[in-house]
């Protein structure tokens, strides 16, 4: 037993966690970046550590310091969120050998699961039936051009550690595997120190089914339902639903019972995802998620089981309280995920400082933030802000719901996938049920469509933070006290939130707006790191060509020249920082 959890996260599912462990009566120790430190989630824990430098791999990843945070802490578990390390058998095992409950599956169970390839040879061993694919990872290019032969084309190289679409690339002709295999390697090696690949059958127009698990310490296993991803953008989802259009309850059952089978032949513990691409009514094995989904608030709603806090009483040895034929579904629910993106740009992440905010509510809306007024969003990590769920006594009603919700959520200053969901939830295809995973390539009307609905460009705030009281934070040898503060700031001093916004909004405002203007060149759109440079002086390039790729929250981006000419100078280096607006290359004249 233990009375206190750390939440080796952040975010959103960061705070998740915290209600939860508030809920069971568990103190809750949060941890943060030096990039996170004014995020809602610290501010909301009982106590808050911080962990080093921005970069994911200095704090979130660092699995020494997070283990002697937590000592420090006096933590009896740790609680991982998903992402990060959320999936790292050796994190678990640290944590075990520090005297501590890893709130998750045993690393033995996440080893033979958590790893594409290595699941899939379980999957095969169980019976349940796989895309055809490779069972081990690859290294030769000559391989994967083979297996392209053998399988046909399209076929997809992805990461043996990946998630969330990261590591995976999609290759439709023999040419394009060099650059898609260096570039799902690059982004699968930063993402989860993890560049090794895979190759499968790339399914035209499948959709994306996924099923819910929960196992105890004593052999007991159930399935909660499935939920529909299949509205997805860069292989990574937008919006799901619980229960699935396309099912039949034959095979939903069927599903289910797949989904038990593999999870108890690895002895699985705690919350588990199962995933499958559903085509011409035959499911396909893709992967499983040895952890809580994103997106697990639709099962939530319609089970009426919490699913983090079922994780956190089987990490105490409780014996599931679920019987199968007790979970019966109970209506529909509906998620979008409100991302930092901007859905006219193809979805490029959109940094910027969160001015007036302001979430639905109502009878079946549920908001799942990790944002506030005020709230600059830091470039280092992933995209998502909040997720909007709503319920409804059917399909119809959770979608007008969904509609009545997005109209009411405001978030200003930033541009976000807000418009996008309005024009996805009232397209006919998508309230016919009738979507797969090409939904948004099917269906360019969208993009015109969220148009209409979006705002127009955010101007910088003015706001200035309030006068008295202020409520301040100091950091003591890492650890955050808060402090209240009537009167003015001393001589020089400044709020970190205003400071924040000041440093973050004046850079990019002068970028954009004074380079692009008087330098003929290839201009960055965004703030990020440059993961590849394709471009050499004096080359001749295509309107259009990928001269850069630059990385900015777990994405990466291709910036193109904007015509046809003779660079001059690259001015970017690989692994360098750019602001947004900063010139990449010269053209000559």
């Amino acid at each position: 037993m233990f009375d206190t959890v750390l939440i080796a996260n952040r975010g959103e599912i960061a705070l998740r966690v915290m209600r939860a462990c508030r809920e069971l009566g568990l103190r809750c120790v949060a941890v943060y970046s030096e990039a996170d430190r004014e995020a809602p989630h610290v501010a909301y824990a009982d106590a808050a550590y911080l962990l080093g430098p921005a970069p994911s791999a200095e704090s979130y990843l660092s699995i020494p310091r997070i283990i002697e945070v937590a000592q420090q802490a006096g933590a009896g578990a740790i609680h991982p969120g998903y992402g990060f390390l959320a999936e790292n058998a050796d994190f678990a095992r640290a944590v075990a050998a520090a005297g501590m409950v890893f709130i998750g599956p045993p690393p033995e169970a996440m080893e033979r699961m958590g790893g594409k390839t290595a699941a899939r040879r379980e999957a095969t061993d169980a019976g349940v039936p796989l895309v055809p694919g490779t069972l081990e990872p690859l290294e030769s290019l000559d391989e994967i051009r083979r297996l392209g032969d053998a399988y046909g084309y399209p076929i997809a190289i992805k990461a043996v550690g990946g998630g969330g679409g990261r590591g995976l690339r999609v290759v439709r002709t023999p040419d394009e595997i060099a650059d898609a295999f260096a570039s799902a390697r690059r982004e699968a090696e930063v993402a989860f120190k993890n560049g090794a690949l895979y190759v499968e059958k790339y399914l035209t127009n499948p959709r994306h089914i996924e099923i819910q698990i929960l196992a105890d310490t004593h052999g007991n296993a159930v399935a909660i339902g499935e939920r529909d991803c299949s509205v997805q953008r860069r292989h990574q989802k937008l919006i799901e639903e619980c229960p699935s259009p396309a099912l039949t309850p034959q095979i939903r059952a069927e599903m289910g019972t797949a989904a038990v089978r593999l999870a108890t032949s690895v002895n699985y513990v705690g919350a588990g995802t199962l995933e499958f691409l559903f085509e011409d009514g035959h499911y396909y094995f893709l992967e499983m998620n040895t952890r809580i989904q994103v997106e697990h608030t639709v099962t939530e709603m319609v089970f009426g089981v919490d699913l983090v806090k079922a994780q956190i009483r089987i990490a105490q040895g409780e014996k599931l309280w679920l019987r199968q034929e007790d979970l019966v579904p109970r209506a529909h629910a509906v998620e979008c995920r409100i991302n930092a993106e901007d859905p006219l740009a193809n979805f490029r992440p959109a940094l910027g400082t969160v001015g007036e905010y302001r979430e639905p509510s109502g009878l079946g809306v549920r908001v799942d933030s990790g944002i506030r007024a005020n709230y600059a969003i830091p470039q280092f990590y992933d995209s998502l802000l909040s997720k909007l769920i709503t319920w409804g006594a059917d399909r119809n009603e959770a979608i007008a719901r969904m509609r009545r919700a997005l109209a009411d959520y405001q978030i200003g200053g930033v541009i976000t996938t807000i418009p996008f969901h309005q024009a996805a939830m009232a397209h006919p295809i998508f309230i016919s049920g009738d979507v797969s995973v090409n939904f948004i390539g099917q269906h360019p009307e969208l993009i015109e469509t969220t148009r209409s609905f979006a705002p127009p460009a955010p101007e910088p705030g003015t706001s200035e933070t309030p006068t008295e009281p202020r409520n301040l934070t100091v950091e003591v040898n890492g650890k955050r006290f808060g402090v209240r503060l009537f009167g003015d700031l001393p001589a020089g001093a400044a709020p970190a939130a205003a400071a924040a916004k000041s440093s973050r909004r004046g850079p990019e405002r002068r970028g954009s707006s004074q380079m692009a203007v008087k330098v003929d060149g290839v201009v960055s759109p965004i703030q990020g790191r440059v993961a590849a440079v394709r471009a050499t002086p004096g080359q001749e390039v295509t309107a259009g060509q990928v001269l850069f790729i630059i990385e900015a929250m777990k994405m990466e981006n291709e910036i193109t020249a904007p015509h046809a000419g003779k660079l001059g100078e690259v001015l970017a280096q690989e692994g360098t920082t750019v602001e947004s607006g900063a010139v990449l290359a010269t053209f000559q004249h």
